[in-house]
């Protein structure tokens, strides 16, 4: 439990930090420090795994394993259209928990999931699978994001 709250708290310092200065929302630092993390922590994760036999494995291993170590729970919601494009919905996602519900809220959901996004396409990158990852917020707590994997 408690590492829960470290957790939380880092990523909040980590928000407010990235944004101190930047006045026009850009949240790609945000996004790069989640990728960078999201790169090393599946290196770890997979160490002992066999190889992924295809893309749609190697998604549900994100929204299973890989989605608990980090929010200890499980995606609530896979999605595909098996072309290259994924939601993985979360309705209880961990960071926008702690934001009151509200049209007026919405508008800061952005920076609480940015260091998620990247999370995705780091873990997916070094799978082998080049991705650009958006999030949806349409009412809070619940996230959608949306993997469109790159064909190389």
């Amino acid at each position: 439990m408690s590492e829960e709250i470290v957790f939380d708290c880092l990523h909040s310092e980590i928000v407010n930090y990235c944004l101190l200065d930047n006045k026009e929302n850009d949240f790609s630092t945000l996004e790069y420090i989640g990728y960078s993390t999201g790169y090393r922590l599946i290196e770890r994760l997979t160490r002992e795994w066999p190889r992924f036999k295809d893309e749609l494995e190697t998604m549900k291993f994100i929204c299973t394993d890989f989605w608990t170590l980090i929010y200890k729970k499980q995606v609530d919601n896979l999605r595909t259209n098996h072309q290259g494009v994924y939601v993985l919905q979360d309705k209880a996602f961990r960071f926008l928990t702690r934001i009151s519900p509200g049209t007026k809220q919405l508008e800061h959901a952005p920076k609480f999931v940015a260091f998620t996004c990247g999370l995705v396409r780091g873990a997916l990158a070094n799978l082998g699978i080049n991705s650009t990852v958006t999030a949806e917020v349409q009412s809070i707590p619940s996230c959608k994001f949306h993997v469109q994997v790159k064909l190389n």
